[in-house]
């Protein structure tokens, strides 16, 4: 960035925050606080995860045209058609003639439209739900569930979906402490009361690491992180240290990942079957880490081994500088939504929200929902295909086409002449792809069913 186009940017910057703080002034929310310091902080969110200019402006100013008598053709006027794009995403759909829930299924809609073009606005949508899940203790019990349940069924699974796995699991934490307050507060006392017996023996881990790291002359950075409240979580705290911590190694190359790794395991013996290499083949949703667990004296310890430009990527996902964001795969997964009988699909996002990878014969990858049949890959690959699927051959063996697939599985799709599409496989597939298809071909059978008989 030039000089002048930083200069712009400041300008832009002060312009936002004096409209903003003047459409706000005198409002305040239900807590007592003054409204602007809710888009303040939304902002502070954005610039901290690499987000440019026209991001944190757009979310300084993400409910003028929402709340205040502001427009967007305003908006658009004073900051151009980039910051205009991302306010409007982020600012609900409003019809007079729809009810509350057409009108929030409207607005998901309307903000993965606006996602399609510019994934921006999802990013920033989760800062601004983030920040209302902290500051929610005002709102009634039942509209603080109503705000947990949606987070949870929509924008943490969306958030995966962009690589953004530390922010879909403080989305989660943070909804899962509205839903289930008493066994949060277990959770947390649990992990307080853990954390100071285990600081002597990880202060001696970490000085053994260190010492053999340095010998080695190994740079490297060790982060503690404590596993934040989950169902998962919660059930497993009783299991102790293995399952709540996780010491985090960071270094400068990936060479040296492999390097710290072996380091490791010569230090500290391996567990057998904990190894799992995520620098050469990245987790469902663009993690890069080496996984292992280890036998540090007494205590058993998971351990992550990462670069530090590979943690940015860990932490901001699609924001992080270089990240190589599956552009085309999330948005076949926000069309397929779309497009769904539903105004939203958030049981297909739900399922879409953990995924498989499986082959063709030709070696192409292929990624799915955990627990999609052939039929949905059929589709996956081209709704002709799917139309005229007959059956598949999954590593090397004849199966039906509602055969459920695994991680690595090898399968081809035979074909026949003329479509075969039969009722019941709306029960074998569950992507949203196939069975908007099968529905849509159903359909119009249906309707061609008369004039072919006359």
């Amino acid at each position: 960035m030039s000089e002048h186009e930083l200069d712009q940017g400041i300008d832009s910057l002060h312009r936002a925050l004096r409209i903003a703080g003047d459409s706000h002034a005198g409002v305040l929310r239900k807590s007592g606080e003054p409204y602007f310091f809710h888009p303040l902080r939304v902002a502070h969110m954005a610039a901290r995860h690499w987000m440019d200019f026209a991001s944190v402006n757009a979310a300084i100013l993400h409910d003028v045209v929402e709340d205040t008598p502001v427009t967007l053709g305003e908006v658009e006027k004073d900051f151009g058609e980039e910051v205009a794009l991302l306010v409007n995403g982020l600012t609900k759909a409003a019809d007079e003639k729809l009810s509350r829930e057409a009108l929030k299924a409207e607005t998901y809609r309307k903000q993965l439209l606006v996602a399609i073009e510019d994934i921006r606005v999802l990013c920033l949508k989760f800062w601004d739900r983030i920040d209302n899940l902290q500051t929610i203790g005002a709102l009634k019990p039942e509209k603080q569930s109503l705000i947990a349940e949606e987070t949870r069924s929509v924008y943490v699974p969306l958030a995966s979906h962009l690589g953004m796995g530390y922010v879909a699991s403080e989305l989660d934490a943070l909804s899962l402490n509205i839903l289930y307050p008493r066994r949060a507060t277990s959770y947390a006392r649990k992990v307080a009361e853990l954390r100071p017996r285990l600081e002597a023996p990880l202060r001696k881990i970490r000085s053994e690491l260190n010492k053999e790291f340095e010998h080695h002359k190994l740079p490297v950075l060790l982060k503690d992180r404590w596993r934040p409240f989950s169902i998962a979580a919660a059930k497993s705290m009783n299991r102790g240290f293995p399952t709540l911590y996780t010491l985090e190694i960071q270094v400068d190359r990936t060479m040296d990942a492999y390097l710290a790794l072996g380091l490791l395991h010569r230090l500290y013996p391996p567990i057998p079957g904990k190894l799992r290499d995520h620098l050469n083949v990245t987790s469902q949703f663009g993690y890069l880490a080496l996984k292992t667990t280890v036998q540090a004296g007494e205590h058993r310890m998971r351990v992550e081994i990462t670069t530090r430009k590979l943690a940015r990527f860990n932490e901001g996902g699609v924001l992080a500088p270089g990240f190589e964001f599956r552009r085309a795969n999330f948005e076949g997964l926000t069309r397929s939504l779309l497009e769904g009988e539903s105004a939203f699909d958030t049981e297909s996002l739900r399922l879409a929200s953990a995924s498989i990878q499986v082959y063709t014969p030709l070696g192409e990858t292929r990624s799915l929902p955990e627990g999609s049949s052939a039929l949905d890959l059929a589709f996956d690959i081209h709704e002709e295909l799917g139309l005229h699927a007959f059956r598949a051959r999954i590593n090397g063996q004849t199966r039906h086409l509602k055969s459920r697939l695994m991680d690595g599985d090898q399968v081809g799709i035979e074909r026949h002449d003329t479509p075969q599409v039969l009722p019941k496989w709306l029960e074998w597939a569950v992507t949203p792809r196939a069975r908007n298809s099968i529905r849509r071909y159903l359909r119009s059978r249906v309707k061609d069913g008369p004039s072919n008989g006359s």
